[in-house]
């Protein structure tokens, strides 16, 4: 799946077009390295991604194309 696509789902990112806007800033980083809003997410991609001074990271737990709100938070860990 996009990792622009798998932001939004995951809900960390509101807006498919915000994923995409911060990946084309080089915001977002996939296990140590800057990436596109195409790369493909994989379970075990650690991700990073920057808004303003606050640093987020997750370990992605699972690729799913459609998720509910209650079912969001089971997509990723917190690091």
């Amino acid at each position: 799946m996009r990792l622009d696509k798998w932001l939004k789902v995951s809900r960390l990112i509101k807006r498919r077009t915000v994923a995409n806007e911060a990946c084309d800033s080089q915001r977002v980083t996939a296990n140590g390295r800057s990436v596109k809003a195409s790369y493909d997410v994989k379970v075990g991609d650690v991700l990073e991604f920057r808004f303003g001074e606050r640093v987020t990271r997750v370990e992605v737990l699972a690729v799913s194309e459609h998720a509910g709100k209650d079912d969001a938070p089971a997509l990723y860990k917190e690091l």
